[in-house]
């Protein structure tokens, strides 16, 4: 199975990748490194669905309901 590596969007082969679903050591690393140093921040309870969990960038905006 192909997939997109959430940090540099490159083709990443899921089996067998001991940084799925990351393709480098380096984008999970930048990963944590936004959770860390809290980048990301987590929604809860849009208008579609109560219970939905949304990842957003600590720059987005909670009241743009796109998505």
């Amino acid at each position: 199975m192909v997939r997109r590596c959430p940090i540099c969007k490159k083709e990443v082969v899921i089996e067998g990748n001991p940084f799925r679903p990351f393709c480098s050591d380096r984008c999970k690393l930048l990963d944590l490194d936004n959770w860390l140093s809290e980048r990301y921040r987590i929604r809860v309870g849009t208008k579609e669905a109560d219970d939905a969990v949304e990842i957003l960038p600590a720059d987005a905006d909670p009241k743009d309901n796109r998505g």
